[in-house]
């Protein structure tokens, strides 16, 4: 079977229609919340096509470590944070397509699949982390989006104010000189490309297509016209830029200016929507939905207003951030079915490999697989997956979930010991690190969020706005039990269970 996995970046599941039904926010997430209707009718259409995961979680955040968790099916967080793809890593791309620099025609011959990447997201590229593409048979790169640094030119370009001095300048100096028409949006561009590609390569069995798209990620630069779908007032709103601070918003915003950047990213989904329409308009056309897997999800979500907050990163994986969309519609599966059972993007590695008819790399003791293969939970409604999921950020908290109660643990004070397990440096997020010592790194003077363990009933309060954990003694600490052996059975490092509290529970 073909695989498509469309992996779009900070996409909030809210803002999705087969989660909302195409309710106003204010209806689906906080009654603070704008009361627009975000309108997807192509991921309604996946959502109606196939199955619709309610109960996904996104492991590692932010973008980089959610991608290696995809890419090797194994929670990065809890032992390194934003990095490369590591020499040990038996990554996705090459467990299905073998060893690089082979022949295409060596590779099919040994039994491997062709599989493709095509993005925008600079961040596979960057410093610190620009391997991600090297596994795959053949990859194409939007460029120009964020911080790429593609164009020098030295020409007058509109820019933000507050972002001339920032590396978003890059972004507005490439779109000023790259993009004539909304068809040259990023975003637009590799979805025209992905066409292209399924076009010229249709017939190849079993390939994989992996479309990293970096939108609905700021800058937050969609068509005026969609815009004014949601602020009339389009661009003229002063001081607002294409993003807005990683911070609470109070005080730096107002609310006006929150609510013009609330809509520019409703409409940056819209127009990542009608991509995806032409997307699947070209699988109708080519005939693929009869022998092609397709997965639509993100790396995480982002605070527009919840918590107080703008932006990710800041404080625990609450549901705005934590709780993301994931669809997958199967030609052997009938559509618009919904699954409860926990699920997070580790699976992505082993059903993928199952779809394209690729084993399971040999298991390594110390490096099991967390991911679930979840082909048999889309042909079983019963079948079970895990009875927690665990996301978080490296050095930070850990949240657990059973899809009902949710626990964000904070470290001890002084948040020691921990080690970055691995050879990759901190060159992104910025970490305090030791000498290399017997496969890790002592990290130094890491703070953590300046915020209580938080504990919440999703069932009464799913944006998790009321911190149960002084009422709730009994639940509390049942589930910091669940926690402390959830990390003995993922044989996370050691040094875990006493950094958050737990070894003595």
């Amino acid at each position: 079977m073909n695989v498509i996995v469309i992996l779009c970046d900070t996409l909030r599941r809210d803002h999705c229609g087969p989660y909302t039904g195409g309710r106003p926010l204010n209806e689906c997430w906080s009654r603070e919340a704008p009361p627009w209707r975000v309108p997807t009718p192509a991921m309604d259409r996946l959502g109606e096509r196939g199955v619709v995961f309610d109960n996904c979680w996104c492991g590692s955040t932010p973008c980089m470590p959610a991608r290696r968790d995809l890419y090797t099916g194994r929670y990065e967080f809890l032992e390194r944070g934003w990095g490369p793809l590591e020499e040990d890593d038996q990554d996705l791309p090459r467990q299905v397509s073998g060893p690089p620099n082979r022949s295409l025609a060596w590779s099919l011959q040994q039994g491997y699949r062709v599989s493709y990447l095509l993005t925008d997201h600079f961040h596979l590229w960057e410093q610190g982390a620009g391997n991600y593409h090297m596994g795959y048979t053949g990859f194409d790169f939007v460029r120009g989006v964020e911080a790429d640094a593609y164009h020098t030119d030295p020409v007058d370009f509109p820019c933000p104010d507050g972002e001339r001095l920032s590396k978003l300048e890059r972004h507005w100096r490439n779109v000023h000189i790259l993009r004539q028409s909304a068809e040259d949006a990023f975003c637009a561009q590799v979805v025209s490309r992905a066409c292209d590609w399924l076009q010229r390569n249709r017939t190849h069995h079993d390939f994989y297509l992996h479309l990293d798209i970096f939108d609905p990620h700021e800058p937050w630069d969609p068509p005026e016209d969609i815009l004014r779908q949601f602020d009339p007032r389009g661009y003229a709103v002063p001081d607002v830029g294409g993003a807005g601070p990683y911070a609470p918003w109070r005080g730096l915003l107002t609310t006006e200016q929150l609510l013009a950047l609330r809509a520019r990213y409703a409409a940056k989904t819209v127009f990542l929507d009608r991509q995806l329409g032409r997307l699947f308009a070209t699988l109708d056309r080519l005939d693929l939905w009869r022998e092609t897997m397709v997965v639509l999800t993100t790396d995480h979500g982002t605070y527009n207003g919840d918590h107080g907050r703008m932006g990710k990163l800041q404080t625990h994986e609450h549901d705005a951030v934590g709780h993301i969309p994931f669809v997958v519609a199967h030609p052997d599966c009938p559509g618009g079915q919904h699954r409860s059972q926990l699920t997070q993007l580790v699976d992505l590695f082993p059903t993928v490999l199952a779809a394209v008819g690729r084993p399971l790399p040999a298991p390594v003791a110390e490096r099991p697989l967390h991911g679930i293969n979840l082909l048999p939970v889309l042909a079983d409604a019963r079948t079970a997956t895990r009875p927690y999921a665990l996301c978080g950020q490296f050095g930070n908290s850990v949240s657990i979930t059973d899809g009902e109660w949710i626990l964000h643990q904070s470290p001890v004070a002084g948040n020691q010991p921990l080690y970055w397990h691995g050879c990759s440096l901190a060159k992104f997020l910025a970490y305090d690190l030791g000498p290399y010592v017997n496969g890790r790194r002592e990290v130094r003077n890491c703070s953590s969020w300046p915020i209580p363990s938080w504990l919440s009933d999703k069932r009464s309060d799913p944006n998790e706005l009321e911190n149960l954990a002084e009422s709730h003694p009994d639940t509390l600490l049942a589930l910091r039990r669940a926690l402390r052996a959830e990390l003995s059975r993922l044989r996370a490092p050691d040094e875990q269970l006493d950094r958050l509290g737990l070894r003595h529970l």
